[in-house]
């Protein structure tokens, strides 16, 4: 049993760890893109691709209890509701607004990567899960590796609209709430019908805010410069994000946050800032300090912590 339980949670974290190389190469893409590509064009580009090929995966897969597609019943609706509104749509409206209030975008970085910091708080209120003194520790050595990752060799520390902190909590707190549902969710449903059924919701909020602000008439002018090098760099970085970000990724994560909970899921969000940083520094040729080298050890020290099972 104890060996049985010990390969559930080695797969979990090997999910988790996959999951964040993505995401950790994510901002890089969006970033790119977004050097063509209006916000919402290219959200509506990556999310729409994305539900289909689940939408395919899931009916080719019925029987599989990770990549199965299921029918919702009536009574579960408002857990997959609430968690589309939350993540994608609003944390990522919330996370625009937020590098548009804040002045340093490192700043703005470092706030976003508060999830490890209030999930405890959330998770025990709302799902009564257990936080151990080894969560809340490495959490917070985690967390201080973040903020050394960071801040360390950052010029610029002006805060801007102090709005910008609020929405940065709100979007954090987001993208914690659709992690709760994604615990509160039976575990009957699979984790491809999760996510699934969430950015469909999803997208059922971008696509009015798409047609009102930036429209079809953006995706028709890309085939004046569908030959010019940019714009396939910027439409293969979509690529990546429809097919690892937004489905592999998030079908990982769901699947390991079932499994380990939602404190210390999220608890490795803070590793993504941790491979950004080196990802730059192995292609980009960013140069690293010795304080974020110090960042990264801290991080990963504390997510050892974190996982440490306490001794009665």
């Amino acid at each position: 049993m104890s060996i049985s339980r010990n390969r559930e949670e080695f797969v979990a974290v090997t999910a988790l760890i996959v999951s964040m190389i993505i995401w950790s190469v994510s901002g890089i893409a969006i970033k790119h893109a977004l050097l063509v590509l209006p916000p919402l064009t290219m959200i509506v580009l990556r999310f729409i691709p994305s539900v289909l090929l689940m939408l395919v995966i899931g009916l080719a897969c019925r029987k599989s209890t990770l990549f199965g597609l299921q029918k919702i019943d009536r009574k579960d609706w408002p857990l997959f509701l609430i968690a589309g509104f939350c993540q994608p749509f609003l944390y990522y409206l919330l996370e625009t607004f937020t590098y548009d209030a804040l002045h340093s975008p490192t700043i703005a970085e470092t706030l976003l990567s508060t999830s490890p910091l209030i999930s405890p708080i959330f998770a025990a209120v709302l799902l009564r899960e257990r936080v151990t003194r080894n969560n809340i520790i490495g959490i917070l050595v985690s967390t201080a590796g973040v903020f050394a990752l960071t801040l360390i060799g950052s010029k610029d520390y002006s805060i801007g609209n102090y709005w910008g902190i609020l929405l940065a909590f709100a979007a954090v707190s987001a993208a914690v709430i659709d992690s709760i549902m994604m615990r509160k969710v039976p575990a009957k449903y699979t984790s491809l019908t999760f996510i699934f059924y969430a950015q469909v919701v999803s997208l059922l909020f971008f696509i009015p805010l798409w047609l009102w602000k930036e429209g079809p008439q953006t995706i028709y002018d890309l085939r004046f410069s569908i030959y010019q090098a940019e714009t396939q760099i910027a439409l293969g970085c979509v690529a990546y994000l429809t097919v690892f970000a937004s489905v592999i990724a998030f079908i990982l994560f769901c699947f390991a946050l079932r499994k380990v909970g939602v404190t210390q899921a999220n608890a490795f969000n803070n590793i993504r800032p941790a491979f950004t940083a080196l990802w730059m520094f192995l292609f980009f040729g960013e140069h690293l300090p010795a304080g974020k080298w110090i960042g990264m050890i801290l991080i990963i020290v504390g997510l050892f912590v974190c996982q440490k099972k306490e001794t009665r």
